[in-house]
């Protein structure tokens, strides 16, 4: 290894910006930097969001609910710009104290939410769908979406950062994360070598929440990291990841809060259903 000998002072102090992609919006404190107010639509259900796999769980379980007839799930979705620091807002934060997205409030019942995967559980019950009522499945199903969002960070903080967005490649960071990020591909594969979807034969909550991560890993649309990973190997995390998305909800899900000028189909609000036809 090259990797160079850093030796951890007694306290930490931040003396320097850390570098990389996103070194302009990290620091090690809490709390907004700027006063401003949030936008709010017309509907119940609003969101502030950007399309980041975090961000696309949500859009997505959105539409999936209003192509399962579920007409109290229309939203307002609204862009933030998380490499502007729109999450610092005094309005944002007041939402999701952590500033992060996605942030969510049901103005029906006044309750905010916040952490994508307690957003899709929120919506599950709220509408009673994508989370089977049988309490094995139930569960079954909630083991898979908190695995999501207990392994997610070594997927997105640790190997995308490490191996896509960090300044410099470092051996040891890289070779740690791709040892991990193999092993969750490796038990996902298994896992659905004899059952449809995550959870078993049912597409639910954890299939939402774990496609916009690992399914794009393997479809090649996260990192760059088909070849690097052998994602090819894992034919049963390819062949779910293909059919979830086949779904046209999926497919609007993650047009949605999305900046890229490259693609035409993308929008980077939502408030209605016509925004998407």
């Amino acid at each position: 290894m090259n990797d160079p000998i850093y030796t951890p002072p007694a306290v930490w102090t931040e003396e320097a910006p850390s570098g990389g992609q996103f070194a302009s919006i990290n620091r090690p404190i809490s709390g907004p930097t700027h006063d401003k107010t949030l936008p709010v639509g017309e509907h119940p259900l609003q969101l502030w969001s950007q399309g980041t796999p975090n961000g696309i769980k949500v859009t997505v379980m959105l539409e999936e609910l209003l192509a399962a007839g579920h007409p109290g799930a229309e939203y307002d979705a609204w862009l933030i710009r998380i490499g502007e620091g729109d999450q610092f807002s005094s309005g944002f934060v007041e939402i999701n104290p952590n500033s992060k997205i996605p942030a969510f409030l049901d103005r029906e019942t006044g309750v905010r939410v916040f952490e994508s995967g307690s957003i899709l559980l929120y919506l599950a019950e709220k509408f009673g769908a994508f989370l089977p009522k049988d309490l094995s499945a139930r569960t079954e199903t909630l083991n898979w979406l908190f695995w999501q969002m207990g392994s997610a960070p070594y997927l997105g903080g640790g190997f995308g950062h490490f191996y896509k967005y960090a300044p410099e490649k470092y051996e040891y960071p890289i070779n740690r994360f791709t040892m991990e990020i193999k092993r969750q591909l490796d038990l996902l594969d298994k896992t659905l070598a004899d059952r449809a979807f995550i959870a078993g034969d049912e597409y639910t909550i954890a299939d939402i929440a774990i496609w916009p991560w690992y399914g794009a890993l393997v479809r090649g649309e996260v990192y760059d990291a088909v070849e690097f990973l052998s994602a090819h190997e894992y034919t049963n995390v390819i062949r779910w990841a293909d059919a979830v998305a086949e779904r046209p909800a999926v497919k609007r899900g993650l047009r949605v809060n999305r900046t890229s000028d490259n693609n035409t189909d993308w929008i980077s609000e939502r408030h209605s259903a016509t925004d998407l036809d």
